[in-house]
This record gives C-alpha cells, structure tokens and sequence, in this order.
C-alpha cells in the first residue's frame, strides 16, 4: 500500500538553507557520522549503528543520495538487493519510487499545460478522451474537477493508495483502474469518484493521480510512460529511470527485491511472496528509479527556482510545484511545509522545504529539498518496515552530519 500516511512526515526539521561551518565537507566523513550511533538514549533508534538499524527493522539494502550546494555530493547502497541470493546492492540498483513517481509525474502534466495543450483549470472532462468522471453529477455541475485540483489533492477524488498486483496477475486498464461500479474489471481497487465537493478540502487521492495520468496521455495521444520519459527523464539524464509496469525483463538483474515482511509466505497459499507487485497506476506509483537519478530530479527544481537551469519548466511554473495555492500543504507535485498530514508546519518553516515520500508494497522512500541553498536527499529501501529509518533517524544524521539543524 502507498505511504499516504506519511506525505506530511517528510522531516523532523526543516532544511535550512545555509550550512553552518562546523559541517564538513569530506564525504567519506559525512558517512562515518551518519552510519555511526548517534547519542545513547535519546530514542531506541539512537544508539544503534546504520548496519543495526538495518537489521533490527528489516532492510535489506538502503540506497542515499545527498544533494549540497546543487550538486551531487555523495551517493551510497548499503545491504542486498536480494535476500534469497545475497546479491550486494549499489548505486545503479533500482528501486521502486512510489509515490516519489507523483512529483515527476506532475513535471510532465505542467509541462503539457506550459506547452498549451490544456488549462490547469479547465474541466478534466473536457481533456478526457478514453474515460469520463460521471458520478456526483451535481456535485461536478456547481464545481469541475481541474488538473489544478487534482495536482493539489482538492478535488474530491476518491482512493487514496494502490496495493499493486503480483506480476503474473491480469493487469487492468487505466480506465478500468478509474471504473465503474456496473463493470466487471481485473481492478482491485475501488472506482475513482468524486466523493466531496471539489476545492474544498484536501484529501490524499492517488485515484486523482491516476486520472491526470489518461488525461495527459489522452491529450498527447501517447502513452503515459513514453511521455515521461521524452518530457523529463531523458532530458534530466535520468539512464536509470524508468516508468516500466511490468518492469522489462533485462533490467532484472540489478532491481532490489521487496524484502521485509514481504517475504514471508503468502497465509493461503505458502508460497514465497513475489519480488515485487506490479503498478498500472504509473503517476500514482509507476517509478523504478535511484536515489542518483532523484538527485538530478531534485537539482532541476532548485535551479529551476532560481532561473539557473530550466530543461524542463519555467522558473514559474517550478514554483506552481512547490507552493501550496490551495487548501492543505500539497502543492503542484510536492508536499510544501508540513510536519503531519493534516497540519501545517511552525510560522516560518512552511515556505523552507519540500518533498514526499512513497511506500509500495515492499519499498519505501523519502525525498527532501531546501527551497534555497540546494540541499537535499533521497533515501530509497526495500522494505514496508523502513520508516521509522528512512523517515526519522536517517534523516536526523543526515541533517546534523551537515550542520543542517
């Protein structure tokens, strides 16, 4: 299941944009600190070495990117690919994004807004070609869901999250993912509706997410992985970097294997688990990527803020990703400024990072910039039982590693 729950987790802190000067910058030194205990007894965490926080909650491999200054600064793997093999993980292992995807996704949709393919607040209806929302019709009379909204999570969809299905299952359609109530469909999840009247809350919606993904497509005429790929990851260098669902069978040997409780027996069966579930919802939740390739994802928005590099948007619309224009703290892609779901972060500290994190069945991940300065990470695991690493105790090291408290 996606990591809803934790879009709002994305750090304990904020990153500031300057480093102090007790920061070092040796990267072999920067990763000492940060695999060693940190102090004893501030929580159950604290004490423990990197390799033993690993073991005490069932990583099999860690993958770490940090960005300083807008460059790469380093990147390491830590554990297996594959417990059954052993198989050591490194830099170029690939690991599933979850719901990390949905900001690269949404660089493309503005991307096709930019290039005047459609409004951000024209009615989704009028973009969809292949499928139509068609429940609450008086609710969509009196307000029509917009691209804006559904890039903001305020338009009223329904379905939070996907469970994603084993890889020799049926695999469902786009539209038959979004439904309807009188089809029969291989989908798992319910029907996508509007539940809500839209605009005026925000709710987690990757059924939303799904919807933006046939709207582009519809709109191009293209699938929604080739448009990815032409509109952001070819032109970012992201070699590493696919929205591939089911993944290609020659980029299996260097793919990390869900681990974790996700390799114990199936209850009805007893059959090992699969290596991992496959996801048509590929906005929602599509990505197979590295931590290496989001730092050059995460560079892009932070030049693309200060008008130093724009590849892929405009220094505004960059912005429109970053900055919450609605109700909640989701802004056009990424979390802005939250340190729970639905709370916003302290005064001051909102307009100061953005990110977001992801959990597919198996896989977890967390991705953090500073607005100003060009600091960040990107921690990717192979594991559901990585958050209290990835979300809080790594995130704490990395940030008083750098000075960044």
């Amino acid at each position: 299941m996606q990591c809803i729950l934790l879009l709002g987790c994305l750090l304990a802190a904020p990153l500031p944009a300057q480093r102090t000067e007790a920061s070092a910058d040796d990267p072999a030194e920067l990763i000492a600190r940060i695999e060693a205990p940190r102090e004893a007894g501030s929580s159950d965490d604290s004490g423990k070495s990197l390799a033993e926080l690993m073991e005490a909650h069932g990583i099999p491999a860690l993958s770490v990117a940090v960005v300083q200054d807008y460059r790469l600064h380093w990147a390491r793997t830590w554990g297996v690919a594959d417990e059954s093999t052993g198989t050591p993980a490194d830099t170029d292992t690939l690991f599933q994004a979850a719901s990390i995807s949905k900001p690269v996704s949404a660089m493309a949709v503005l991307r096709a807004v930019q290039d005047g393919l459609f409004d951000l607040d024209a009615d989704i209806n009028s973009i969809l070609r292949s499928w139509q929302l068609r429940d609450a019709a008086e609710l969509l009379a009196e307000t029509p869901v917009t691209p804006r909204m559904l890039l903001s999570m305020t338009a009223g969809t329904t379905v939070s999250g996907f469970p994603g299905y084993k890889p020799d299952a049926e695999l469902p359609t786009v539209p038959e993912v979004l439904g309807r109530k009188d089809e029969e469909t291989p989908a798992n999840t319910d029907p996508v509706v509007v539940g809500w009247q839209p605009g005026t809350r925000y709710e987690y919606s990757g059924g939303g997410s799904t919807i933006l993904q046939l709207a582009v497509s519809d709109a191009k005429a293209e699938p929604f992985d080739q448009i990815l790929q032409e509109t952001v990851l070819d032109p970012l260098g992201m070699t590493r970097s696919c929205f591939c669902q089911p993944l290609p069978e020659a980029l299996h040997g260097n793919a990390a294997r869900a681990g974790g409780s996700a390799t114990k027996p199936d209850e009805d069966g007893g059959e090992p688990r699969a290596n991992w579930h496959v996801y048509p919802e590929l906005y929602a939740a599509g990505l197979w990527t590295t931590p290496t390739d989001l730092a050059k994802f995460l560079i892009e928005v932070q030049l693309s803020l200060e008008e130093r590099s724009n590849r892929i948007l405009t220094t505004e619309f960059i912005r429109k990703m970053v900055t919450p224009g609605g109700v909640g703290h989701y802004a056009l892609g990424f979390t802005a400024g939250a340190d729970t779901p639905h709370r916003p972060a302290p005064p001051g500290e909102a307009d100061r990072f953005f990110g977001h994190t992801g959990g597919n069945w198996g896989f977890r991940g967390n991705f953090v910039g500073s607005l100003e300065g060009g600091n960040g990470y990107v921690i990717l695991a192979n594991s559901s039982e990585a958050n209290p690493v990835i979300f809080v105790e790594l995130p704490t090291r990395i940030r008083a590693a750098y000075g960044w408290n």
